[in-house]
């Protein structure tokens, strides 16, 4: 069961991780200059914010957590999730119109609170 690696594979591999830590560290001094930046919008503040930290997780994903080789597993989990999310969507649409005879569903509708009626049984 025990693989055997070269010297060169050991070494091309650190120099992976080490050039994906130096791109983690320039993010990070990339992320602490744009906190002294003052953008003319927020949703602009937010927008540059998310995607340095999308490239951040990125990175550690693919090389850290070695996700970037098991693609046709994360695609397979992928499709799982999006089938169940999808799947819930349409059942909870669904039911809306599968109320007993005579209730009414209205969202606007006031339910007192149980607190409110305290000592009156």
């Amino acid at each position: 069961m025990s693989e055997n690696h070269s010297h060169a594979d050991i070494k091309k591999h650190i120099r992976v991780y080490l050039a994906v830590f130096i791109a983690l560290l320039v993010g990070t001094v990339i992320t602490v200059v744009l906190n002294y930046q003052h953008f003319e919008s927020s949703f602009v503040t937010v927008a540059v914010a998310l995607f340095v930290a999308t490239i951040k997780a990125f990175l550690v994903a693919a090389y850290f957590m070695h996700l970037m080789a098991e693609k046709k597993a994360i695609y397979a989990m992928l499709a799982v999730t999006v089938f169940f999310a999808v799947s819930m969507m349409y059942l909870m649409i669904w039911s809306r119109g599968q109320l007993p005879l005579g209730s009414e569903y209205s969202p606007t509708k006031q339910v007192p609170h149980p607190a409110a009626n305290i000592g009156a049984y």
